[in-house]
């Protein structure tokens, strides 16, 4: 049976802590890693490695701060929910919507990825039949349980790892010269024009195409909250995120690097193909394509997972349709499920009738969405630090606010560059009226609804808010915006809250 709006509670905590560890660990590596690396590596040269370290210090950054907000407040909508305590309603609408936007594209690129892949071994299946054979496996592994969703991503991820940690063992015994008649060898790295045969100024120029590969990274902090231990699932997805940055993409893109000329025109359609075949082993081709099958499927998976459940928040806080706060009896939100699916399957459409106008746009008008939600976290950070008590701090980013601010300035830049090279200019645009879209639908659904914020009553309510937030602590947040007219007019909650001494008893 559905339950009652609002209620995040319902949503049933069925995620264990080996899910959670792989979600943290494989979340990370996507089919990007897997097959675009290659385009990295033909931009940059063989010091793309350095341009995968440095983007990885950018995520790492991202998470630091995520990590400190998801701590001291485990929240379904995560970052959504931060957005709008620290910087307003127009944040958490907006971080909400793109990043539902930005998922349900995904979703739709991920299984027409899939779905060419499959036709290699299937080429007499159309495309747009597999693409919805994938798409209703993944729907209906969301809509069983939340459990069966972390076991599809403990086995996805795990197949991930495994390539990943055995590509490098391999890769290390063949360069090092422990492989069957190879010497070591290092000379790639140099040899063909140098180490930065393109300029160093490419090295930063490649960051732009990178942080797109490593995006997934955040998923950890909104599926904790459907854990029985968010903080420590939390903590350990904060904690690692170095490590898996170190070995999964600077390592393996490092070897990839040394094992084939940066120039090689192998790179270009399966890297690590192409390196596995120099090295010798036998049926490459098909051992990846497997591996880049369960990549996208993983993706698929996962952004089905995250988009409904920033529908859910959304509904929750009445800045999208109510029905999709419905929950079954096993605790999934049904119609946020069916109706993210629904979106991405149209993306396949579009994919499959307008390949260049319709899904190119739709393609385009995403591009910078993530490089908005990390600008958002990381604002949302540089303001709730100071709204934290000191006890509830049990991850702190590090030397705040210098490094908050680095990273700010960081992701502007990268934003600037996108802007300035002509390969890009045209995401950050669409992605711009993107943002300028959701926040006309903001206003839009504030006049709707009405805005407490916008009367001195309603000012006065927030105020009070802060202080009595801060003094019952995170599980607060639902009765605190409820009360200031945030979330839903729930009036058992407003009751609630008030036998608590708020909002009657001010400051």
């Amino acid at each position: 049976m559905p339950h009652g709006p609002g209620d995040e509670s319902h949503l049933k905590k069925g995620l264990k802590q080996r899910h959670l560890a792989m979600i943290a660990i494989g979340g990370v590596i996507g089919a990007g890693l897997f097959v675009g690396s290659g385009a990295i590596i033909g931009e940059v040269g063989p010091g793309a490695f350095l341009t995968y370290a440095i983007t990885g210090v950018l995520i790492v950054m991202v998470m630091r701060m995520l990590g400190e907000m998801a701590v001291a407040n485990p929240s379904t909508g995560s970052f959504s929910d931060y957005a709008r305590q620290a910087l307003g309603g127009w944040a958490g609408f907006s971080v909400g919507w793109l990043y539902w936007y930005f998922w349900v594209i995904v979703v739709g690129f991920e299984a027409v990825a899939g779905a060419g892949i499959l036709q290699r071994w299937l080429p007499g299946v159309p495309l747009w039949l597999m693409a919805l054979v994938l798409m209703l496996l993944m729907t209906a592994t969301n809509l069983f349980s939340v459990a069966s969703y972390g076991e599809f991503e403990y086995w996805f991820a795990g197949v991930k790892v495994a390539t990943i940690v055995v590509f490098i063992a391999l890769g290390l015994l063949f360069v090092f010269g422990l492989w069957p008649g190879r010497d070591m060898d290092f000379s790639n790295l140099t040899a063909h024009g140098g180490f930065f045969p393109n300029g160093a100024s490419a090295l930063f120029s490649g960051i732009v195409i990178v942080i797109f590969s490593m995006v997934g990274a955040e998923i950890a902090t909104i599926a904790a909250a459907e854990s029985a231990e968010p903080e420590k699932a939390i903590v350990k997805a904060t904690n690692s995120v170095i490590f898996r940055v170190t070995i999964f993409f600077v390592g393996s893109i490092f070897l990839l690097a040394t094992i084939l000329p940066w120039n090689s025109t192998e790179l270009g359609d399966s890297p690590y193909v192409a390196a596995m075949e120099v090295m010798g082993i036998p049926a490459a081709a098909d051992i990846m394509n497997f591996v880049v099958l369960t990549a996208v499927l993983s993706c698929l998976n996962s952004g089905l997972y995250t988009a409904s459940r920033m529908l859910f928040v959304l509904a929750a806080r009445h800045e999208a349709p109510m029905r999709m706060l419905s929950v079954t009896e096993r605790g999934v939100p049904m119609w946020a499920i069916i109706s993210s699916s629904v979106v991405g399957f149209l993306c396949v459409i579009a994919a499959y009738v307008s390949p260049d106008q319709v899904f190119l746009f739709l393609l385009n008008s995403s591009g910078a969405i993530i490089l908005f939600v990390y600008l958002l976290i990381s604002l949302s950070q540089l303001r709730m630090r100071r709204m934290v008590p000191p006890e509830r701090l049990k991850v702190k980013m590090w030397l705040y606010p210098v490094l908050t601010l680095l990273t700010a300035a960081a992701i502007l830049a990268v934003l600037v560059s996108m802007a300035v090279r002509e390969d890009t200019r045209s995401q950050i645009l669409l992605s711009l009226l993107a943002w300028g879209v959701v926040l006309v639908a903001f206003f839009i659904n504030r006049r709707r609804i009405g805005d407490a914020h916008l009367t001195e009553p309603g000012l006065a309510a927030e105020k009070r808010a802060d202080a009595w937030m801060h003094e019952h602590g995170p599980a607060a947040e639902l009765e605190v915006d409820a009360a200031v007219g945030e979330g839903p007019l729930d009036p058992s909650l407003i009751r609630r809250v008030r036998e608590e001494g708020y909002p009657n008893e001010g400051m």
